[in-house]
């Protein structure tokens, strides 16, 4: 069962970061990828580099559950929404209170990098819904004749 109360050397250890290359989709702008990669390289930082999480996810790859069950975790990717989903679909969910995802399509190279590099996690992903209730038929009104 994972700690509950983070330790002082859980909040400022390094996260574990995760840059996508989004080699297949082809969603995040190539100058954008290229110099959040640049900027990793360059910093001595530790990091995983995938060449694609949609393709990990539809693989359910074992890749994806050591990153969610690893601790507090940075993912340069997509959306959150998107991210969160695809580690769902391969049955090993982020934890929402841990995980940041920084969004390489809406997010310039330096505002993804630098958040990256802050040891600080912010949580962005949205809790786990319950599924919806099963719709029943709606009551009607008995019809007088």
């Amino acid at each position: 069962m994972p700690n509950e109360h983070p330790t002082e050397a859980d909040v400022t250890s390094p996260p574990r970061i995760l840059f996508c290359n989004c080699t297949y989709a082809q969603v995040v702008p190539p100058e954008v990828k290229a110099a959040v990669l640049r900027k990793l390289c360059e910093s001595g930082a530790a990091f995983d580099a995938v060449a694609d999480l949609c393709e990990l996810s539809a693989r359910q790859d074992p890749v994806l559950h050591q990153l969610a069950a690893g601790g507090r975790v940075k993912i340069a990717a997509c959306y959150p929404r998107a991210v969160k989903w695809l580690f769902a679909a391969a049955g090993s969910p982020l934890p929402p209170d841990s995980t940041e995802v920084l969004n390489m399509r809406v997010a310039s190279a330096e505002e993804v990098a630098a958040a990256l590099f802050n040891v600080a996690v912010m949580p962005n992903l949205s809790p786990a819904k319950a599924p919806p209730a099963t719709a029943t038929a709606p009551q009607t009104a008995p019809v007088q004749t």
